[in-house]
């Protein structure tokens, strides 16, 4: 009994919370289950994005509004924050303290600076180019499916900063670490949504701008 309560222990069950038929922590399945209904909501919300683009009668269009190189910081300040998620995982399962908060801590601004790069191109894609959500189906799908996006971001920023503030106050540690290991599955989740959203959108209008060698 002390040997299998000892095994839950190791991997940072024990008896704080419970167990599902198939041995997984309640709190991990569930997480699970939102991440497979998101994966259907963004699912829906891209290809909202990719029906409608075409069809917008009015401009401005993808190619004349897209900043590629703003957008592509702030991806890679996403996806380093992905890998300082794992690191403080990593660090907390192995009880390095002060290391998971470093990590964490770095992990929120990167995604708190995406959030304002994306702010950023927003009112940029209004103010200079005049698109809104309005001006045509273009305008509409890429600031739904685009601000779905961010306010997700948004509450991951606010929910790492919660477990920081746990892991301060030593309400988490090494025993316990599944909530940061929650935590990393959205944050993980949000990073691939965007990912996937930066090269079928950004980077394939850009390819579209981009005149051939044949054509000059």
């Amino acid at each position: 009994m002390t040997a299998h309560a000892d095994a839950h222990d190791d991997h940072g069950h024990g008896n704080l919370v419970e167990n599902n038929f198939m041995g997984l922590p309640n709190i991990k399945l569930a997480m699970w289950s939102f991440l497979g209904s998101e994966c259907m909501f963004f699912g829906s919300l891209i290809g909202m994005y990719f029906f409608y683009k075409d069809k917008s009668l009015a401009g401005p269009h993808p190619t004349e509004v897209f900043d590629i190189t703003i957008t592509t910081i702030s991806t890679f300040l996403l996806l380093m924050s992905s890998l300082t998620m794992a690191m403080a995982v990593d660090s907390m399962k192995t009880g390095k303290v002060g290391r998971t908060k470093g990590y964490l801590a770095a992990t929120a601004v990167q995604g708190a600076t995406f959030v304002g790069f994306q702010v950023y191109e927003f009112s940029h894609f209004y103010s200079d180019a005049g698109l809104s959500l309005s001006s045509s189906l273009f305008g509409s799908s890429f600031y739904i499916m685009t601000g779905f996006h961010g306010a997700h971001v948004s509450v991951g920023v606010i929910w790492l900063s919660m477990i920081l503030l746990l892991v301060q106050q030593g309400k988490i540690k090494k025993g316990n670490y599944l909530p940061v290991e929650v935590g990393g599955l959205y944050w993980h989740f949000v990073d691939i949504v965007w990912i996937i959203i930066f090269t079928f959108v950004y980077l394939l209008e850009f390819a579209r701008g981009v005149p051939s060698a044949a054509g000059g």
